[in-house]
């Protein structure tokens, strides 16, 4: 490895230890204050988005496996902030949908996450956060 790579790398490692891996925290930080991982949010708020989302739906949709959506649909179950409802024309099928609590909640997490993204852009600018997310989708294709 060249000095220039291996000054990179020190950097790079550097910037992980001190910084990339307290994103995961402070992104899903607003829905764990609800007990729930920002996966479990993101769920949340597709069902609050949509009508007649089934858990088979999701999965296509996030292109995982039935069953690590359904790990996650039986955590926002056992907080009772969803309920399964059979589709009228394929009582096999079941829809999601929100309790009340799971409305609120939803509701609650979505402003918390709306207020930290609004003040990330704020002390980022519009620019420099397109260019982050641009850096991220670019970096994700090298996988």
């Amino acid at each position: 490895m060249s000095n220039t790579n291996d000054e990179l790398l020190k950097e790079a490692i550097d910037v992980y230890l001190s910084s990339l891996k307290y994103l995961d925290s402070f992104v899903s930080e607003p829905a764990t204050q609800y007990g729930l991982s920002f996966e479990q949010y993101l769920i949340l708020h597709t069902i609050a988005d949509r009508e007649n989302v089934s858990l088979m739906d999701i999965a296509a949709e996030r292109k995982v496996t039935r069953s690590a959506i359904s790990r996650q649909i039986k955590v926002l179950l056992q907080h009772d902030y969803i309920y399964q409802k059979p589709a009228e024309s394929d009582r096999r099928r079941l829809y999601l949908h929100l309790t009340p609590s799971g409305q609120d909640v939803e509701r609650k997490v979505y402003e918390l996450t709306t207020k930290r993204f609004d003040n990330w852009i704020s002390n980022y600018g519009e620019d420099k956060a397109k260019s982050i997310i641009s850096f991220i989708k670019d970096f994700h294709l090298m996988r």
